[in-house]
C-alpha cells in the first residue's frame, strides 16, 4: 500500500479544493494514485459535501437585491475569505437575495426547498452541489426582506468585492412621498451611517429594555464608587443614560457623515426641503459572521494530523 503523506494530501486538496479529510480517504481508497483520487472525490458528490458540515463557516459574504419599495438581504458563510472571492461562490450569493427579493421567504429551511434561478434543483441541492465542486463547508445563514407601502427600500455595501456583494450590507426604509431623486441619496447616506455606527435600535421605544437596564445598573454601580449621596447619583444616572441613548438609538446619534448633526434632524432637513413628510421607519444591517465563534486553525498541524504524521 501507498504511503500517504502530508504533501500527498497537500497537494490533492489544491488540485481538488476538497476538505482534508476527503482527499485522505480517496488518496487511501486508490492507493495514492492522484489522479484516481481527483476522480473518486469527484464521483462522490453529495456525499462529500455532507462530509464538511461539521467545519466551521464564518467568512463569506452579504448581498443585497432592491427594488423600489422592497429589498432583500441574504447571508451565505464560508470556511475562508478566499472562498468569497470565488464567482460561482458570488452568483450563489446574490441569487439567493434574488429568490428572497421575490418570494419573501426568510426562514432558512423553507428557503431551501424553493426552486433555484435557471435550474431544476432547489436552493438546499444547489448549495450542497456548490460545496462538493468548491470543496468547503458554507450555509445559507441568515435572510431577511423589507418593504415599505409608500417611499423606497434604499440600500447599501461596505466592503463590496462586487456590485451588490460585500461584508456588511444595510437596508433603509423611508417613507414618504417624495421621489426616488430625493429618498434614494437620503436613503444611501443613513444607510452608509448605520453600516458605520452600527445602532441597537431605530427608537429608544424599540430598545430591549434589559440594554437599558444593565447599562443603568452599570453606571450606577460606577457612580457609587465615586462616594455621591444617592440624591447626586439619581442627576448623574440621568445625564449618563442620555448620552448612553445618543450613542446607541439611530435617531438619537450623530450623523456620521458631518459630525454634529443628530440622525431625527438630518430626516427632519429633508423632509422640509422636500417639501412632503420624510419618515425614517425601519432599518436591516447584516454583517457577516456577526456572532460567529470563529476557531483559529493552524493549516499546517491539520495537514499533518490527517496524514498521520
Amino acid at each position: 500500500m501507498a504511503q500517504i503523506t502530508a504533501a500527498l494530501v497537500k497537494s490533492l486538496r489544491e488540485t481538488s479544493g476538497a476538505g482534508m479529510m476527503d482527499c485522505k480517504k480517496a488518496l487511501t481508497e486508490t492507493e495514492g494514485d492522484l489522479e484516481a483520487a481527483v476522480d473518486w472525490l469527484r464521483t462522490k458528490g453529495l456525499a462529500a459535501a455532507a462530509k464538511k458540515s461539521g467545519r466551521v463557516a464564518a467568512e463569506g459574504l452579504v448581498a443585497v437585491q432592491a427594488a423600489g419599495k422592497k429589498a432583500a438581504i441574504a447571508e451565505v458563510n464560508s470556511e475562508t475569505d478566499f472562498v468569497a472571492r470565488n464567482e460561482q461562490f458570488q452568483t450563489f450569493v446574490s441569487d439567493i437575495a434574488g429568490v428572497v427579493l421575490a418570494t419573501g421567504e426568510t426562514d432558512i429551511e423553507a428557503l431551501a426547498k424553493v426552486a433555484y434561478p435557471g435550474s431544476e434543483k432547489t436552493v438546499g441541492e444547489t448549495l450542497a452541489a456548490n460545496i462538493s465542486t468548491i470543496g468547503e463547508n458554507m450555509n445559507i445563514r441568515r435572510a431577511v426582506a423589507l418593504e415599505v407601502e409608500e417611499g423606497l427600500v434604499a440600500s447599501y455595501i461596505h466592503g463590496a468585492v462586487v456590485d451588490g456583494l460585500g461584508r456588511i450590507a444595510v437596508l433603509v426604509g423611508l417613507k414618504s412621498s417624495a421621489g426616488e431623486d430625493v429618498l434614494a441619496p437620503l436613503g444611501k447616506q443613513l444607510a452608509m451611517h448605520i453600516a458605520a455606527a452600527n445602532p441597537a435600535s431605530l427608537s429608544e421605544d424599540d430598545l430591549d429594555p434589559a440594554i437599558l437596564e444593565r447599562e443603568k445598573q452599570v453606571q450606577m454601580d460606577k457612580a457609587r464608587e465615586s462616594g455621591k449621596p444617592e440624591n447626586i447619583i439619581e442627576k448623574m444616572i440621568v445625564g449618563r443614560m442620555r448620552k448612553y441613548l445618543e450613542e446607541i438609538v439611530l435617531l438619537h446619534q450623530t450623523f456620521v457623515i458631518d459630525g454634529e448633526t443628530k440622525i431625527s434632524d438630518v430626516v427632519a432637513k429633508a423632509a422640509k426641503d422636500a417639501g412632503t413628510e420624510i419618515e425614517l421607519v425601519s432599518y436591516v444591517r447584516m454583517e457577516v459572521g456577526d456572532g460567529i465563534e470563529k476557531k483559529e486553525e493552524d493549516f499546517a498541524a491539520e495537514v499533518a494530523a490527517v496524514a498521520g504524521n
